[in-house]
Parts: structure tokens; sequence; C-alpha cells
């Protein structure tokens, strides 16, 4: 098992999983995926999970974004048992504290810029002129506040991808969670979109954890952790210039 709690500074851990098992059953047998896993990211921290294909990255994205559970083992998300949760009470969870970027952008094709990034706002308490103030909002930041109106097909690859990134932070969530964000792009949009989860973390002081497989990538976090076969083998420490510091 490993653990790593980040730096000199004192913070407060926004993530904690302790001892998690997870396994899935293929026909008769049972497929280890996850072994006896201990991980902590303090606040403010940008995070990377790297690793060969089926060595657990993205199962474990999945089960800090309370997707998936896991066999044993607990997960503290700021300070709620994620593993506790209902079916129901997990959806309202990570809607107000969990921002999802996919690697394939996962945008709706029949809706524009905005109407995709307001998607995660809809069942909110938020009146329209609220939602749509998050959602310019979120737009501006990454770039696109003149494209609130194009539809997927009408944007590059790049545009997408920084589309799904403002759908991922329109509800100020507590927790970023990238799943091969540049693994669709050319290097130089698989850059801008670096930048932007940079700036993310820097300017406003958001904590993300990223998977994947780019050392190049990786390099832009201030923790790698590497995978292998489902264990935490090691980790390195990139930057020491954490957002919250």
């Amino acid at each position: 098992m490993s653990s790593y709690t980040g730096g000199e500074c004192v913070t407060r851990p926004i993530v904690e999983v302790k001892d998690v098992v997870k396994t899935y059953q293929r026909y008769r047998w049972t497929v280890p995926v996850l072994n006896d896993i201990d991980l902590t990211v303090p606040e403010g921290e940008f995070t990377t999970l790297m690793g060969p294909s089926g060595s657990g990255k993205t199962t474990l994205l999945n089960l800090i974004a309370g997707i998936d559970r896991p066999d044993s083992g607990s997960i503290n998300i700021a300070g709620t048992d994620v593993v506790a949760l209902s079916e129901s009470q997990l959806a309202g969870w990570r809607a107000r504290h969990v921002g999802f970027i996919f690697q394939f952008y996962n945008l709706i094709p029949v809706l524009t810029a905005y109407e995709n990034v307001e998607l995660p706002l809809i069942l909110t308490d938020l009146s329209k002129k609220e939602r749509a103030e998050h959602v310019k909002a979120a737009l501006d930041i990454v770039g696109l506040g003149d494209r609130m109106g194009h539809k997927p097909r009408q944007l590059s690859g790049g545009q997408e991808q920084r589309v799904g990134i403002a759908r991922a932070i329109v509800s100020d969530p507590t927790l970023i969670l990238a799943d091969e964000p540049t693994g669709d792009l050319d290097k130089e949009s698989a850059g801008e979109i670096l930048t932007l989860l940079e700036r993310l973390n820097s300017e406003f002081k958001k904590t993300i954890i990223m998977v994947t497989h780019d050392p190049w990538a990786a390099g832009k976090a201030h923790v790698i952790w590497h995978l292998e076969k489902g264990v935490l083998i090691e980790q390195e420490r990139v930057r020491d210039d954490k957002a919250d510091m």
C-alpha cells in the first residue's frame, strides 16, 4: 500500500481513499482491478494517475466520482463518505461536487455549446437568469464566450473539449476529474487543454485528478501516481507550486 499527503504545506485532504478493493465478475471468474489502494489528495493539488491500459486508473477515477462502488474500503470526498450514499444521494452529490471531463467530450450533438454546458444546472434550484450567468461565465473562462450558439459539429476537437470543461466547472464543483482529456486531440489542442487545466488549478484553486498515459501531459501536474496491475506502486512530485500555497 502507498499513501501520500503532499508537500510541506498543511492542507486539508479533499480525497481520502483507504484500503479500496475492486473486482469485476467475468462469467465464472473474478477479475481483480484495484488491490488495497490508499490515496490522499490535498485541497488545491493537481494529481495525475498514470499506468498502462488495464492498470485500474479509470476505475479508481470512477470510484472517486461515485460512478462505481468498491468491493471494500472507504472513499471520503470533502468530508462525505461516498460509499455510504444511496444511488439517489450519489446523483445529487455528484451534481454538486464533481465535474467530470471525458476523453471523447460526451457532448449532445443537437444541443448548442450553451445548452450542453447548462445541462448540469437544469435540476438545480437556480433560476433561468442565474443559470445563464453561470453558463456564460464558464464559457468565458474556457475562451468560448463567442461560440455559445455553435453545435459540436461546428467546433474543432479542442473547442469541443473546452465545452466539456465548461460543463464540468459550471456548477463550481469541489473536485474536477479528467479521464484522458487530451487523448483524442492533436499536440497543439492538447497543449491548450492542459494550459486551461493548469489555470483552473492555479487561478481558480480547483483540485484536479487526471488520468493519462502521456508523460508529457502528466508532467503538468504537481504529483504523478503510477498504477501497475491495480496497485499504486510509486509516486513522484513534479512541482510544488500548489494553488493554495
